[in-house]
């Protein structure tokens, strides 16, 4: 079967056969060609990024219209620039990764044996890919799966349809379906994918979908790799600029509307400079979105979320919070799906704006009087994916680096590790578990096979049953 979209009338049994076959394709071609060579990885790399290049405008038209309005400069950004460097970054350092790694012989008497770990491609990828940043958390995964060797069976997110549809249209002119296949989600798609024995997983996504994937991989013994979110916090100290704070964790909050898993979800002032921090603020949103209509101002992905994010405004406004909205005009607007950017002050601890992610363009602004009240305010909680603390302390840094446990850290910014290429990504707990990008991306998609050379003599032989005088004096002499 080819690779067609898959309606929503279509019956379970036609999806999973139509799943199962592409799987066994490409498992198939990857027993026929288990080691692609430097060359062949990198020529897929360079047709990842082709294929951005020679569809830019469409992939940026198709994203807008899945969004309802998205930023063009937004995907080129966040979305277009990290998977071409990203991509680069693979080919550039390709050739190191790939090199058999030598290691030590431990044993003694093992004269003229030698050690080497050869990563190996596991064979073929599952890659569950979220809708908010589709192009760079898909092609990202791609880019670690490919350089690691693996061929791979992508499922597109519900809320990326008219996207899916364009990948599932032009991707066959490079890559053939035995390495490469994107799967529309139109329901029961994604059940059926994670049940495949795939030979690992990478899902991203919310946690209780997470829990899903994980349950229905184990099934299989298949690893997974869980990007997850949560409610990333950031801390305000109070010895750094608060100009520059509140316009760094602006940019990033309300970019992409706040959708993105990674952004400061609350903020942690000093309790004498929140309204200060409102203000700058105020001024500084009002400058980059005047109006709610503004094309730079991202829409909310669908009805549902919406709602979701107006209605716990509404109920922290009725439990006593102050919203504060940031951009002239409607508080939100149900056409457009857009709602302006906001900071909600007295927030009750247990209202849904404080204990669930918010995903929107809204942010508590939660005061404190000392970083100690902050810290365990933190770690009673689930650990973040992020943790965002701003301060020219070195040494308050390094206290907090290493009493908060999160997935990253930025200090003094918001997300911006998640850009590294050279650094691992990835949560802990309930914001996630395993890495990829960069380097730790490759380990993540091989396997690091430990393959022992044995020397032409070895002394094992006087180790031999039965068991006399020499082996026990030889045993002593290597245990003492």
């Amino acid at each position: 079967m080819s690779a067609i979209p898959l309606f929503a009338e279509t019956p379970v049994e036609v999806i999973r056969n139509e799943l199962e076959q592409t799987l066994q394709l490409q498992r198939d071609a990857y027993l026929a060609h288990p080691y692609p060579d430097l060359e062949q990885r990198k020529a897929d790399l360079r047709k990842l990024q082709a294929f951005l290049r020679d569809h830019r405008e469409a992939i940026l038209d198709a994203i807008s219209a899945d969004y309802g309005n998205r930023s063009r400069h937004e995907t080129l950004f966040a979305e277009f620039y990290g998977v071409i460097d990203g991509v680069d970054h693979a080919i550039s350092h390709l050739r190191k990764w790939m090199k058999p790694q030598r290691r030590s012989v431990d044993l003694k008497n093992f004269f003229g044996a030698s050690n080497r770990v050869i990563p190996q491609p596991v064979g073929v990828v599952g890659h569950i890919v979220p809708w908010n940043f589709p192009i760079f958390l898909c092609f990202g995964g791609l880019t670690s799966a490919f350089a690691a060797g693996n061929r791979c069976m992508v499922k597109m997110s519900e809320n990326s349809r008219r996207l899916a549809q364009l990948l599932i249209d032009k991707a066959p002119a490079y890559f053939p379906k035995d390495k490469l296949a994107f799967f529309d989600e139109t329901g029961g798609v994604g059940i059926e994918f994670s049940k495949l024995k795939f030979d690992h997983i990478l899902f991203t996504g919310s946690g209780l979908t997470g829990r899903a994937v994980m349950a229905a991989a184990s099934t299989n013994l298949c690893p997974v790799t869980l990007e997850l979110g949560g409610k990333a916090p950031a801390l305000v100290c109070d010895d750094f600029p608060l100009q520059k704070a509140t316009e760094r964790i602006t940019f990033f909050k309300y970019f992409n509307a706040g959708q993105i898993c990674t952004t400061a979800d609350h903020v942690f002032v000093p309790q004498h400079k929140v309204s200060e921090f409102v203000e700058i603020a105020r001024r500084t949103v009002s400058a980059r979105y005047p109006s709610l209509d503004s094309p730079d101002f991202t829409s909310v992905i669908d009805e549902r979320a919406f709602n979701r994010i107006t209605r716990a405004l509404d109920e922290a406004q009725e439990r006593g919070a102050t919203l504060v909205q940031l951009v002239p005009g409607p508080k939100w607007d149900a056409a457009t799906r857009k709602i302006a950017p906001h900071i909600v002050l007295n927030t009750p601890a247990d209202c849904e704006l404080r204990t669930r992610e918010i995903f929107g363009p809204v942010l508590p602004v939660i005061p404190y009087t000392s970083v100690d009240e902050v810290v365990n305010a933190i770690n009673a909680g689930p650990r973040p994916l992020a943790f965002y603390p701003f301060s020219n302390d070195k040494r308050l840094i390094h206290d907090l680096i290493h009493r908060v446990m999160s997935g990253g850290v930025t200090v003094n910014d918001i997300v911006l590790h998640t850009g590294q290429h050279d650094m691992p990504f990835g949560g802990i707990g309930d914001s996630g578990m395993g890495h990829y990008h960069g380097y730790e991306g490759f380990v993540t998609f091989s396997k690091l096979r430990p393959v022992f050379y044995q020397a032409p003599f070895s002394a094992i032989k006087f180790l031999w049953p039965p068991y006399g005088k020499f082996a026990t004096k030889y045993l002593d002499f290597l245990t003492r």
